[in-house]
Protein backbone atom coordinates (compact mmCIF):
# COMPACT_ATOMS: atom_id res chain seq x y z
CA UNK A 1 0.00 0.00 0.00
CA UNK A 2 1.30 3.45 -0.90
CA UNK A 3 2.02 5.81 1.91
CA UNK A 4 -0.59 8.59 2.15
CA UNK A 5 0.52 12.04 1.07
CA UNK A 6 1.16 14.37 3.97
CA UNK A 7 -0.08 17.70 2.68
CA UNK A 8 1.43 20.86 4.21
CA UNK A 9 -0.65 22.56 6.87
CA UNK A 10 -0.70 26.22 7.72
CA UNK A 11 1.39 26.92 10.81
CA UNK A 12 1.35 30.71 11.18
CA UNK A 13 0.18 34.07 9.91
CA UNK A 14 2.56 36.52 8.31
CA UNK A 15 1.90 40.25 8.44
CA UNK A 16 3.93 43.30 7.49
CA UNK A 17 3.64 46.37 5.29
CA UNK A 18 2.93 44.05 2.32
CA UNK A 19 1.41 40.86 3.72
CA UNK A 20 -1.90 39.74 5.11
CA UNK A 21 -1.67 35.96 5.03
CA UNK A 22 -5.12 35.55 6.59
CA UNK A 23 -6.71 35.98 3.17
CA UNK A 24 -5.82 32.36 2.39
CA UNK A 25 -8.04 31.21 5.26
CA UNK A 26 -11.08 32.40 3.28
CA UNK A 27 -9.93 31.47 -0.22
CA UNK A 28 -12.16 28.79 -1.74
CA UNK A 29 -10.09 26.56 -4.01
CA UNK A 30 -11.25 25.14 -7.31
CA UNK A 31 -9.98 21.90 -8.81
CA UNK A 32 -7.97 23.64 -11.53
CA UNK A 33 -6.47 26.58 -9.61
CA UNK A 34 -2.86 27.55 -10.29
CA UNK A 35 -0.71 29.22 -7.63
CA UNK A 36 2.50 30.93 -8.74
CA UNK A 37 4.94 31.30 -5.87
CA UNK A 38 8.25 33.12 -5.54
CA UNK A 39 10.20 35.03 -2.96
CA UNK A 40 9.79 38.20 -5.11
CA UNK A 41 11.74 39.55 -8.07
CA UNK A 42 12.34 35.99 -9.21
CA UNK A 43 10.23 35.88 -12.36
CA UNK A 44 6.72 36.11 -10.95
CA UNK A 45 5.35 38.50 -13.57
CA UNK A 46 7.08 36.50 -16.29
CA UNK A 47 5.42 33.28 -15.14
CA UNK A 48 2.03 34.99 -14.95
CA UNK A 49 2.47 36.09 -18.55
CA UNK A 50 3.54 32.62 -19.67
CA UNK A 51 0.56 30.90 -18.06
CA UNK A 52 -1.87 33.52 -19.35
CA UNK A 53 -0.63 33.35 -22.92
CA UNK A 54 -0.59 29.55 -23.03
CA UNK A 55 -4.03 29.33 -21.44
CA UNK A 56 -5.63 31.88 -23.76
CA UNK A 57 -3.81 30.93 -26.96
CA UNK A 58 -1.66 34.01 -27.44
CA UNK A 59 -3.62 37.21 -26.91
CA UNK A 60 -1.64 40.48 -26.83
CA UNK A 61 -4.53 42.33 -25.18
CA UNK A 62 -4.66 40.27 -21.97
CA UNK A 63 -4.57 42.40 -18.82
CA UNK A 64 -2.55 39.82 -16.94
CA UNK A 65 -1.96 41.85 -13.77
CA UNK A 66 -5.72 42.22 -13.34
CA UNK A 67 -6.40 38.58 -14.15
CA UNK A 68 -3.78 37.20 -11.77
CA UNK A 69 -3.79 39.03 -8.41
CA UNK A 70 -1.23 38.80 -5.63
CA UNK A 71 -3.48 37.11 -3.10
CA UNK A 72 -1.59 37.88 0.13
CA UNK A 73 -0.84 41.52 -0.66
CA UNK A 74 -2.88 43.45 1.87
CA UNK A 75 -3.78 46.19 -0.62
CA UNK A 76 -6.63 46.11 -1.50
CA UNK A 77 -7.98 44.36 1.61
CA UNK A 78 -9.36 40.85 1.37
CA UNK A 79 -12.96 42.10 1.62
CA UNK A 80 -12.40 43.74 -1.76
CA UNK A 81 -10.05 41.23 -3.37
CA UNK A 82 -11.72 37.90 -2.61
CA UNK A 83 -15.08 38.64 -4.27
CA UNK A 84 -13.24 39.66 -7.43
CA UNK A 85 -11.25 36.41 -7.51
CA UNK A 86 -14.33 34.34 -6.71
CA UNK A 87 -16.17 35.96 -9.61
CA UNK A 88 -13.54 34.92 -12.15
CA UNK A 89 -14.92 32.35 -14.58
CA UNK A 90 -11.66 31.50 -16.37
CA UNK A 91 -9.07 29.13 -14.95
CA UNK A 92 -7.59 31.09 -12.09
CA UNK A 93 -3.86 31.68 -11.70
CA UNK A 94 -2.89 33.72 -8.68
CA UNK A 95 0.42 34.62 -7.10
CA UNK A 96 1.88 34.46 -3.61
CA UNK A 97 5.16 35.47 -1.98
CA UNK A 98 4.55 33.48 1.19
CA UNK A 99 6.49 30.51 2.55
CA UNK A 100 4.53 27.26 2.46
CA UNK A 101 3.75 27.25 6.17
CA UNK A 102 2.01 30.65 6.03
CA UNK A 103 -0.55 29.82 3.34
CA UNK A 104 -3.32 27.29 2.97
CA UNK A 105 -1.98 24.53 0.73
CA UNK A 106 -4.64 22.66 -1.25
CA UNK A 107 -4.39 19.29 -3.02
CA UNK A 108 -6.83 20.77 -5.57
CA UNK A 109 -4.38 23.38 -6.85
CA UNK A 110 -1.15 23.15 -8.80
CA UNK A 111 1.81 25.15 -7.54
CA UNK A 112 4.72 26.51 -9.53
CA UNK A 113 7.68 27.84 -7.55
CA UNK A 114 10.32 29.96 -9.29
CA UNK A 115 13.76 30.15 -7.71
CA UNK A 116 16.52 32.67 -8.35
CA UNK A 117 19.94 33.31 -6.83
CA UNK A 118 19.53 35.66 -3.89
CA UNK A 119 22.11 38.07 -5.26
CA UNK A 120 20.12 38.49 -8.47
CA UNK A 121 16.96 38.93 -6.40
CA UNK A 122 18.52 41.82 -4.45
CA UNK A 123 19.76 43.65 -7.53
CA UNK A 124 16.30 43.42 -9.10
CA UNK A 125 14.62 44.39 -5.83
CA UNK A 126 16.85 47.45 -5.47
CA UNK A 127 15.68 48.70 -8.86
CA UNK A 128 12.07 48.02 -7.84
CA UNK A 129 12.45 49.85 -4.52
CA UNK A 130 14.58 52.82 -5.55
CA UNK A 131 12.12 53.73 -8.33
CA UNK A 132 8.97 53.43 -6.22
CA UNK A 133 7.02 56.66 -5.80
CA UNK A 134 4.99 58.29 -3.04
CA UNK A 135 1.84 56.46 -4.13
CA UNK A 136 3.58 53.12 -3.46
CA UNK A 137 4.71 54.19 0.03
CA UNK A 138 1.31 55.63 0.84
CA UNK A 139 -0.53 52.46 -0.17
CA UNK A 140 1.76 50.17 1.83
CA UNK A 141 2.26 52.33 4.89
CA UNK A 142 -1.01 54.18 5.30
CA UNK A 143 -3.68 51.73 4.23
CA UNK A 144 -5.37 50.65 7.49
CA UNK A 145 -4.36 47.28 8.91
CA UNK A 146 -0.59 47.45 8.58
CA UNK A 147 1.19 45.32 11.18
CA UNK A 148 4.74 46.27 12.09
CA UNK A 149 6.93 49.17 10.96
CA UNK A 150 6.48 51.02 7.67
CA UNK A 151 8.68 50.36 4.69
CA UNK A 152 11.21 53.13 4.29
CA UNK A 153 13.19 54.53 1.39
CA UNK A 154 16.24 52.46 0.43
CA UNK A 155 19.85 53.59 0.81
CA UNK A 156 21.34 55.04 -2.36
CA UNK A 157 24.14 52.46 -2.46
CA UNK A 158 23.19 48.99 -3.72
CA UNK A 159 26.03 47.47 -1.71
CA UNK A 160 24.51 48.81 1.51
CA UNK A 161 21.12 47.54 0.35
CA UNK A 162 22.71 44.11 -0.16
CA UNK A 163 24.37 44.24 3.24
CA UNK A 164 21.09 45.09 5.00
CA UNK A 165 19.21 42.38 3.09
CA UNK A 166 21.75 39.68 3.95
CA UNK A 167 22.38 40.72 7.55
CA UNK A 168 18.67 41.13 8.36
CA UNK A 169 17.33 38.28 6.21
CA UNK A 170 15.39 40.02 3.51
CA UNK A 171 15.21 43.50 5.01
CA UNK A 172 13.27 45.64 4.26
CA UNK A 173 10.86 43.17 2.63
CA UNK A 174 10.55 39.71 4.23
CA UNK A 175 12.67 36.66 5.10
CA UNK A 176 14.36 34.95 2.16
CA UNK A 177 15.70 31.67 3.48
CA UNK A 178 12.39 30.50 4.96
CA UNK A 179 10.66 31.08 1.66
CA UNK A 180 13.09 29.00 -0.38
CA UNK A 181 13.55 26.31 2.28
CA UNK A 182 9.84 25.63 2.77
CA UNK A 183 9.11 25.32 -0.94
CA UNK A 184 12.14 23.11 -1.51
CA UNK A 185 10.84 20.83 1.23
CA UNK A 186 7.61 20.15 -0.73
CA UNK A 187 9.20 19.88 -4.17
CA UNK A 188 8.31 16.18 -4.52
CA UNK A 189 4.58 16.63 -4.01
CA UNK A 190 2.64 15.69 -7.15
CA UNK A 191 1.11 19.15 -7.53
CA UNK A 192 4.36 21.14 -7.14
CA UNK A 193 6.75 22.12 -9.94
CA UNK A 194 10.06 23.86 -9.32
CA UNK A 195 11.29 26.19 -12.06
CA UNK A 196 14.55 28.14 -12.04
CA UNK A 197 14.79 31.66 -13.45
CA UNK A 198 18.07 30.86 -15.22
CA UNK A 199 16.66 27.79 -16.95
CA UNK A 200 13.65 29.80 -18.08
CA UNK A 201 16.03 32.39 -19.54
CA UNK A 202 18.20 29.77 -21.22
CA UNK A 203 15.35 27.91 -22.92
CA UNK A 204 12.04 29.67 -22.51
CA UNK A 205 10.12 27.68 -25.16
CA UNK A 206 11.34 24.37 -23.72
CA UNK A 207 10.46 25.35 -20.17
CA UNK A 208 7.08 26.62 -21.33
CA UNK A 209 6.33 23.19 -22.80
CA UNK A 210 7.16 21.56 -19.47
CA UNK A 211 4.97 24.04 -17.60
CA UNK A 212 2.07 23.43 -19.98
CA UNK A 213 2.38 19.67 -19.48
CA UNK A 214 2.43 20.04 -15.70
CA UNK A 215 -0.63 22.31 -15.74
CA UNK A 216 -2.52 20.22 -18.32
CA UNK A 217 -2.73 23.18 -20.69
CA UNK A 218 -3.36 22.12 -24.27
CA UNK A 219 -1.24 24.33 -26.52
CA UNK A 220 -2.75 25.83 -29.65
CA UNK A 221 0.14 24.90 -31.94
CA UNK A 222 -1.07 27.27 -34.66
CA UNK A 223 -0.47 30.12 -32.19
CA UNK A 224 2.76 28.85 -30.62
CA UNK A 225 5.07 31.42 -32.24
CA UNK A 226 2.82 34.26 -31.06
CA UNK A 227 2.54 32.77 -27.57
CA UNK A 228 6.33 32.63 -27.27
CA UNK A 229 6.72 36.17 -28.63
CA UNK A 230 4.26 37.60 -26.11
CA UNK A 231 6.24 35.97 -23.29
CA UNK A 232 9.61 37.36 -24.39
CA UNK A 233 11.32 39.96 -22.23
CA UNK A 234 11.42 42.52 -25.04
CA UNK A 235 7.69 42.20 -25.77
CA UNK A 236 6.74 42.34 -22.10
CA UNK A 237 8.86 45.45 -21.49
CA UNK A 238 7.35 47.19 -24.53
CA UNK A 239 3.85 46.28 -23.32
CA UNK A 240 4.50 46.46 -19.60
CA UNK A 241 1.29 48.24 -18.64
CA UNK A 242 -0.63 45.02 -19.34
CA UNK A 243 1.41 42.87 -16.95
CA UNK A 244 2.46 45.29 -14.19
CA UNK A 245 0.11 46.05 -11.26
CA UNK A 246 -1.95 49.22 -11.76
CA UNK A 247 -0.24 49.72 -15.09
CA UNK A 248 2.95 50.86 -13.34
CA UNK A 249 1.34 53.70 -11.35
CA UNK A 250 3.60 52.99 -8.35
CA UNK A 251 6.75 53.87 -10.32
CA UNK A 252 7.31 57.36 -11.76
CA UNK A 253 9.36 55.89 -14.59
CA UNK A 254 6.34 53.79 -15.56
CA UNK A 255 5.64 50.10 -15.93
CA UNK A 256 8.82 49.50 -17.94
CA UNK A 257 10.97 50.08 -14.86
CA UNK A 258 9.14 47.20 -13.09
CA UNK A 259 10.21 44.85 -15.90
CA UNK A 260 13.79 46.00 -15.67
CA UNK A 261 16.59 43.96 -17.24
CA UNK A 262 15.91 40.27 -16.65
CA UNK A 263 19.68 39.89 -16.38
CA UNK A 264 21.57 37.78 -13.88
CA UNK A 265 25.02 38.40 -12.44
CA UNK A 266 24.93 42.22 -12.22
CA UNK A 267 26.26 41.87 -8.68
CA UNK A 268 29.49 40.39 -10.10
CA UNK A 269 30.97 43.85 -10.67
CA UNK A 270 30.03 45.06 -7.19
CA UNK A 271 30.44 42.26 -4.67
CA UNK A 272 33.92 41.06 -3.80
CA UNK A 273 34.99 37.43 -3.91
CA UNK A 274 34.82 37.36 -0.11
CA UNK A 275 31.29 38.77 -0.11
CA UNK A 276 30.16 36.19 -2.65
CA UNK A 277 31.74 33.41 -0.63
CA UNK A 278 29.99 34.70 2.48
CA UNK A 279 26.62 34.52 0.70
CA UNK A 280 27.33 31.03 -0.63
CA UNK A 281 28.30 29.75 2.82
CA UNK A 282 25.15 31.26 4.25
CA UNK A 283 23.02 29.67 1.53
CA UNK A 284 24.49 26.23 2.20
CA UNK A 285 23.96 26.62 5.94
CA UNK A 286 20.38 27.84 5.59
CA UNK A 287 19.21 25.61 2.74
CA UNK A 288 21.48 22.58 2.63
CA UNK A 289 23.94 21.86 -0.17
CA UNK A 290 21.44 20.50 -2.72
CA UNK A 291 18.99 23.36 -2.46
CA UNK A 292 21.78 25.96 -2.38
CA UNK A 293 23.30 24.49 -5.54
CA UNK A 294 19.92 24.53 -7.30
CA UNK A 295 19.29 28.14 -6.30
CA UNK A 296 22.70 29.27 -7.55
CA UNK A 297 22.14 28.10 -11.16
CA UNK A 298 23.10 30.68 -13.73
Amino acid sequence: MNDPIHWPEKQRELHNHHFDSTIWNDFEFRDDDIVISTYAKSGTTWMQQIIAQMTFGGDPELEVAEMSPWIDLRVPPKEVKLPVVEAQSHRRFVKTHLPVDALVFSPKAKYIYIGRDGRDVVWSMFNHHVNANDLWYDALNNTPGRVGPPIEAPPADVRQYWRDWLDQDGHPFWPFWDNVRTWWAVRDLPNVMMVHFSELKADMPGEMRKIAAFLDIEIDESRWDQIVEYCSFDWMKANATKSVPLGGAFWDAGAQVFINKGVNGRWGDVLSADECAEYERRAARELGDDCAAWLEKR
